[in-house]
């Protein structure tokens, strides 16, 4: 099951349409779908997540916490609304595209993978690419 929740103000997201594109991503996978909960806040709030749990005292537009079992997927994805508003912009593309790299991008952590080294950074980019597209397609 895939969750939504705000802890800052409802940006109006269509979550019916981004959790039918994120089950077809796992499924993409070979994965099966767990209990993924997206949590929606500000920087303060995922500031505060950042410096207790991982004791990181920085800006992130996301944190995953993991809890998939075997193949099926699970897990808490927090994403700082306010990150994804300034990356949308420096980079120039939509609100929408950045939230749903942003959103994508946990759930391909959850799939195993990685964005520590170069070459893996590279592969993620990549697969955000081809998740993304699958976005676009009619549903």
């Amino acid at each position: 099951m895939i969750n939504f929740f705000y802890e800052t103000s409802n940006p109006l997201l269509d979550e019916e349409r981004l959790s039918l594109w994120l089950r077809k991503v796992i499924i993409s996978e070979d994965r099966t779908e767990g209990e993924i909960s997206f949590i929606f806040c500000d920087d303060a709030y995922l500031l505060k997540i950042n410096q207790e749990y991982l004791n990181h005292d920085a800006y992130t537009d996301i944190i995953s916490f993991d809890t998939t079992i075997g193949n099926k997927l699970g897990g808490d994805i927090f994403i700082s609304l306010d990150r994804v508003f300034e990356n949308a912009n420096t980079y120039g593309v939509s609100v929408d595209d950045e939230l749903r790299r942003v959103m994508i991008h946990g759930v391909l952590h959850f799939c195993g993978y990685k964005d520590k080294t170069r070459k893996d950074e590279h592969l993620m980019r990549q697969k955000e690419d081809e998740k993304l597209s699958m976005f676009h397609v009619e549903q």
